[in-house]
């Protein structure tokens, strides 16, 4: 009743299936990975880290001459009965009054997904009061406000949002 098993004999076919097996999941596995760091990874903050070197000083002097201006901004976003965020930028010269002449651009930036960002129309309803809207989805996003004259960007703020 013992029966002893002979020892299965391993063939050139056996070693093949095997060869071909292992090095498929390995191929699966990378394909995988690759698609998955492509897909998710939307990209730096900078496309060139030696242009935005040489740009530095000029980047240093527009900061210095947008302290010097000493305007305030001020920025709400909220979302509306409608479901969409509405940003209301109000812009005030140093004594408080409302700056004439000027344009506003705003992008709402996701802080890990360069393509779920949001470039933001802004209307003027009046001298200094910007408004726009955006279907940008809940979460903390990175609002920058930039204001142009005379075809110049003459102040730029950036800060952290979150949106409910």
């Amino acid at each position: 009743m013992n029966a002893i098993r002979q020892p299965r004999k391993i063939t050139g076919t056996t070693v093949l299936i095997c060869f071909i097996g292992f090095f498929g999941i390995v191929a699966t596995v990378n394909a995988f990975m690759i698609h998955a760091a492509v897909t998710t990874f939307a990209g730096t903050e900078t496309s060139s880290a030696y242009k935005a070197g040489l740009a530095y000083k000029q980047e240093e002097a527009a900061a210095s001459a947008q302290a010097a201006l000493n305007w305030l901004i001020e920025g709400r976003i909220a979302r509306t009965p409608s479901g969409e965020a509405l940003l209301s930028v109000g812009i005030r010269d140093r004594n408080r009054l409302p700056v004439h002449g000027i344009d506003v651009s705003a992008r709402l930036a996701h802080p890990l997904n360069a393509r779920l960002d949001h470039d933001i129309a802004l209307a003027r309803v009046a001298n200094g009061e910007f408004r726009g809207v955006t279907e940008a989805a809940a979460g903390q996003w990175t609002l920058t406000l930039e204001v142009m004259q005379g075809g110049d960007r003459v102040y730029r703020t950036k800060s952290r949002v979150v949106l409910k």
